[in-house]
């Protein structure tokens, strides 16, 4: 008889195959397209038409410009998995495991703050204190209206009194509902929910890991190393 041969160990699912809920914010890639379109017509004219250094001098000011607009618009992300939070900030890839998040707090900015007492801001969720306000005027509004619908219904003492009572009708939507928040405000809710939900699993714990994102600072650093070479030669 022959032994059976050893079966392979099955793949493990790679990071980018993980069902990550992923963060991002639209007017800052917005924002970032239209910065680099700018700076590629503006430089590549400059390129094509000027005399002298000014050529390589566009180039370099290009090389510079290019990769911090990128870092600062396109770059942020928030990855939130059932294991860990991953945030790709403009130059630094941070991985907290939800076993080592003590709290996700929001004031002027919305931060993570690790048990070891770090701080890492989530540049892909910005706070908006304009949004802010208007969602507090929409509660308002919505309350209101929610209030004068049952107070109608109530008076009237009919079957549509009984429903609004129940959450139908518009005041029972502003009730049900929940109170109005702002898109980050609401961001943020929701990685807090998975922070309670996940931080105390076995497969949620490890140590914190930061990387450096050198394919941004590197051409950066060389722009800047350029430039102040074709400065100084005048």
């Amino acid at each position: 008889m022959t032994s059976p041969e050893p079966q392979p160990p099955a793949p493990q699912p790679s990071e980018s195959e993980s069902k990550d809920r992923v963060y991002r914010s639209v007017p800052a890639i917005t924002g970032g397209v239209l910065l680099l379109a700018i700076a590629g017509w503006l430089g590549i004219d400059a390129a094509i038409s000027g005399e002298g250094r000014t050529p390589w001098l566009a180039l370099a000011v290009l090389l510079l410009v290019a990769p911090l607009i990128v870092a600062f618009t396109l770059r942020p992300a928030v990855y939130a998995g059932e294991d860990r939070l991953r945030i790709r900030n403009p130059f630094r890839l941070v991985v907290v495991p939800w076993g080592r998040v003590a709290s996700l707090r929001s004031a002027y900015s919305n931060e993570v703050l690790t048990e070891s007492g770090t701080k890492y801001q989530l540049w892909a969720v910005p706070v908006s204190l304009r949004a802010r306000k208007k969602a507090a005027r929409r509660e308002t509004r919505a309350t209101a209206q929610a209030r004068r619908e049952m107070g109608r219904d109530e008076g009237r003492g009919s079957a549509l009194g009984m429903r609004a009572g129940l959450g139908d009708g518009l005041g029972g939507d502003s009730v049900s509902d929940g109170p109005v928040r702002a898109e980050t405000d609401r961001i943020m809710d929701e990685l807090r929910g998975l922070y309670e939900a996940r931080h105390q699993a076995e497969s949620a714990q490890g140590e914190v890991t930061v990387r450096w994102a050198y394919e941004v600072l590197a051409p950066a650093v060389a722009g800047a190393v350029l430039v102040l070479i074709l400065v100084a030669l005048g």
